[in-house]
């Protein structure tokens, strides 16, 4: 399968080029590759050697070139696309890791759960940012049943008080041995905490990076 011209375009690299780990960073459902938050991640993980490549769905691209507002694109081209990027970049020299903000990340856990995807494309990890457990206000559903076929090592970086899956909701969970969330405190989707916190937004994204940082290079 080779990419399209069109997801080829919708790429951005930050970092240096010769990198030996990389991590394929998706976007969530509705903020695009340049979004104020990924933005954030990739230059901090560019601050500790890492290069990051950012791409963007079909029906993110397609607003670019004047298309209207839109929902995702069904699963099954998401994970095309999703593809389609990791096999621009698979190499037998990189250390190679897949995630994403949100939806983006659950699509590649879905990857990641595909021992065949990642072991012909070298895959080493996953790192999610701000996971969708669940819909907001909805019971935890089915969005965890493929961790227990997890190929590689996950890291999900959640904030305390995410509406998609919030630091209490865990007690009676149980994650894979492979699996870890990496808590930032009173982070919310986004990550961001409350005033009264005494932490800023600031202090949690540069936590989730270093957390993600090491977990890559380790």
């Amino acid at each position: 399968m080779t990419q399209s011209a069109e997801s080829r375009k919708s790429m951005i690299e930050t970092g240096p080029k010769a990198a030996s780990t990389v991590f394929l960073f998706a976007h969530g459902a509705g903020a695009p590759m340049d979004s104020t938050f990924m933005e954030a991640v990739a230059a901090g993980l560019a601050g500790y050697g890492i290069r990051v490549v950012r791409f963007e769905f079909p029906y993110m691209a397609s607003r670019r070139d004047g298309g209207k507002k839109r929902p995702p694109d069904r699963q099954p081209k998401l994970i095309k696309t999703f593809i389609e990027a990791i096999e621009t970049l698979c190499s037998p020299n990189t250390n190679l890791f897949i995630g994403g903000k949100s939806m983006g990340g659950r699509m590649a856990t879905l990857l990641t759960a595909d021992a065949e995807i990642t072991g012909g494309n070298n895959i080493q990890g996953c790192v999610c940012f701000g996971y969708p457990f669940h819909a907001p206000g909805k019971p935890m559903g089915d969005r965890m049943d493929h961790f227990s076929a997890l190929s590689r090592p996950l890291l999900i970086c959640q904030g305390t008080r995410d509406p998609f899956g919030g630091f209490e909701e865990f007690a009676t969970q149980q994650m894979p041995a492979n699996a870890r969330i990496g808590w930032v405190e009173d982070g919310d989707h986004d990550l961001k905490p409350r005033k009264a916190s005494g932490r800023t937004h600031a202090e949690n994204i540069d936590f989730a990076i270093e957390t993600a940082a090491n977990f890559m290079k380790s």
